[in-house]
C-alpha cells in the first residue's frame, strides 16, 4: 500500500513540475502581445480607411451638387431660348 502512495505522490509531483515547466514566463507582463498589436494595426487601418471614404464621399457630393447646378443652369438657358 505504501508503494502505491509513493508512486501516486511521485506522479503528482512530476505532473506539477511538467505543468510549471510548460508555462511561458512573461517578462513583459501587461505589454500587448502579437495578436493585440495586429488588432491595433487593423483598427488603425480601418479608421484611416473610414476617414478617407468620408473625404471621398464629401468630394463626390460636392461634384454632384456642382453638376446639378450646371444642369439646372443649362435647362434654364434652353427654356429662355424658346
Amino acid at each position: 500500500m505504501k508503494k502505491n502512495s509513493r508512486t501516486a505522490l511521485l506522479a503528482a509531483i512530476l505532473v506539477l513540475a511538467a505543468i510549471s515547466g510548460c508555462q511561458k514566463k512573461n517578462d513583459n507582463a501587461g505589454a500587448p502581445g502579437p495578436a493585440e498589436k495586429a488588432g491595433a494595426q487593423i483598427d488603425s487601418a480601418a479608421e484611416k480607411a473610414g476617414t478617407e471614404l468620408n473625404k471621398a464621399g464629401e468630394k463626390m457630393g460636392q461634384a454632384l451638387q456642382e453638376g446639378g447646378k450646371k444642369l439646372e443652369d443649362k435647362a434654364k438657358d434652353a427654356e429662355n431660348k424658346k
